[in-house]
């Protein structure tokens, strides 16, 4: 586990404070471990109610009457299990709401519900944290925002009667997004504890008053933090493993994106391991395995895959900023307003990087690449039925023969289009040599755009195939001292991945130009160029 305390302590004090807060973040972010972690370390001081609204069927959201009946129940469950071993009046009266709760459910609403939650927090020995998981469970409901109408109210009025020290609701979806979901008649009933913003009605604008604190503790996790984790492994297992630089690998493949960390941390320790490749078990940790681990997690099906490619489906403006940025380099601006962005933000596609929207890691990325070139209707190009036909032929002693990979290209690329002369543009190109190039590293090795070069200029594709790491520049030809400016970047690129040797790919629309593969050497560099 990465240590946590840090965090934890960060949050309590928010906690002490008093404040209402949200936690927000994608799928598998970590949120539910970050709950169960600060149940145990607030609990010395406070009495914890932690609630998973996934408990609650959609039933139970049909009436005012059923929802306050069901919270009652698990509010009172979870009390009872907090003390258990105390005797205290707490308990007595938890069980007397449950009680009046099912002896005359069409009584008790709302109301009644929180004059009896208002009465245990002033019998309680402990001031009591709320926590609700998976709030966003019932964020389409009209029920649930007189539920939060209901803790605004209390929180307004806590000087003059005792409540909840602190509310946390945890889910994917920010609650302040439910402005996204109601009718213009139904946002006029809408009071959370939400940051003050506006919500266009029928009648104009309405603002909700601000009682919500921000939330700006760091989920994901630094090199620094992975290292710690690494670092407690070794010292009980005693792998010999660099415990720094491997840190840093795991987080260039995962962004720090808690799921993926721990993923890759468990696959080193079970299936790869296990892989005669990499020695006695103890050579898996390593950036070889570290990319062997990668390549399984591509192939796998999983929840959060599962989930983040619905997503994909389901949303054509996600789905169109995605390829902007993949395949066509854009530099898109970020802009919390724009619906599209929001959504590729809150389900942990895309992070903001200095005013620009940037896939959140490599991972994403190359299984979006994978899923845009997965389609049926590409499948049955010509360019990827030649990758798909000759592919036997470029792996040579378990490595690639990229030099050959790219000869075959050029001479496949003229034989399909080279009768049909067209000018496309850089993402149209690196779409046709991906195409190519996919269906022979396809369960074998693994790729990623180096987010630094994707720009409408140039794109540097990184191949890991075996432990071994192949570059390759791809751009459209747009003169000799321009390819001479590209060639003296890829060279720059290479000394970075302290390799000797790259690759370029480019695209020539010039009457005359000839095409092929040749050497260019600078300084100790190699570079085969292939101008198509």
């Amino acid at each position: 586990m990465v240590d946590l305390t840090s965090r934890l302590q960060d949050i309590k004090k928010m906690v002490d404070a008093g404040q209402y807060f949200t936690i927000n973040r994608a799928r598998q972010y970590g949120k539910t471990t970050m709950l169960y972690a600060l149940e145990e370390y607030l609990k010395k001081e406070y009495l914890v109610i932690s609630l998973d609204f996934q408990e609650l069927g959609d039933a139970s959201f049909s009436t005012e009457y059923t929802f306050s009946r069901a919270f009652a129940i698990i509010f009172a469950d979870a009390y009872e299990k907090q003390c258990e071993n105390q005797d205290n009046s707490g308990r007595k009266l938890t069980e007397e709401m449950v009680f009046s709760a099912e002896s005359r459910p069409q009584d008790f609403d709302l109301f009644q519900l929180f004059r009896n939650l208002t009465t245990i927090c002033d019998a309680s020995p402990k001031r009591i944290v709320l926590m609700i998981d998976e709030v966003d469970t019932a964020t389409n409901n009209q029920v649930f925002l007189d539920f939060l109408a209901q803790l605004r109210s209390r929180y307004l009025k806590r000087t003059k009667i005792k409540t909840f020290q602190s509310v946390i609701l945890a889910g994917v979806t920010d609650v302040k997004n439910l402005k996204r979901k109601l009718r213009p008649q139904d946002a006029r009933k809408f009071n959370s504890p939400l940051p003050e913003h506006a919500i266009e009605t029928s009648s104009g604008r309405f603002y909700c008053r601000n009682i919500a604190a921000d939330f700006n503790i760091r989920m994901s996790f630094s090199p620094a933090d992975i290292s710690g984790m690494l670092a407690e492994y070794e010292s009980d297992h005693h792998t010999g493993m660099d415990v720094n630089a491997l840190s840093q690998v795991i987080f260039d493949y995962s962004g720090g994106y808690p799921f993926l960390v721990s993923r890759i941390c468990q696959l080193l320790d079970t299936d790869v391991k296990e892989n005669q490749r990499f020695g006695a078990g103890t050579g898996a940790w390593s950036k070889e395995g570290v990319s062997e681990a990668v390549r399984r997690i591509l192939l796998e099906k999983n929840t959060l895959f599962e989930s983040l490619m619905g997503k994909v489906h389901d949303y054509p403006g996600l789905r169109d900023i995605l390829q902007r940025i993949l395949f066509s380099g854009e530099a898109v601006p970020y802009n919390p307003d724009d619906i599209s962005i929001g959504d590729a933000e809150i389900y942990g596609f895309v992070e903001q990087d200095h005013g620009f929207v940037k896939i959140s890691n490599r991972i994403f990325e190359t299984r979006l690449y994978n899923f845009f070139l997965n389609t049926e209707e590409l499948q049955k190009t010509e360019i990827y039925r030649a990758g798909s036909r000759e592919k036997e032929q470029f792996i040579e002693a378990g490595h690639l023969n990229m030099e050959h990979i790219l000869s075959r290209f050029v001479t496949s690329f003229d034989d399909i289009y080279g009768s049909k002369y067209e000018i496309f543009d850089e993402e149209e190109g690196r779409r046709r040599f991906l195409l190519f190039i996919r269906p022979i590293i396809n369960g074998t090795g693994n790729y990623y755009i180096e987010a630094e070069t994707r720009n409408s200029e140039r794109m540097d594709l990184v191949i890991d195939y075996f432990g071994q790491r192949y570059v390759v520049e791809l751009k459209i030809w747009r003169g000799n001292a321009y390819n001479e400016r590209g060639e003296k970047q890829l060279s720059d690129y290479l000394e970075y991945y302290h390799l000797k040797k790259g690759y370029m790919l480019s695209y020539n629309f010039n009457k005359n130009k000839k095409i092929g593969v040749h050497h260019v050497y600078l300084d100790d560099k190699e570079l085969v160029e292939a101008v198509v």
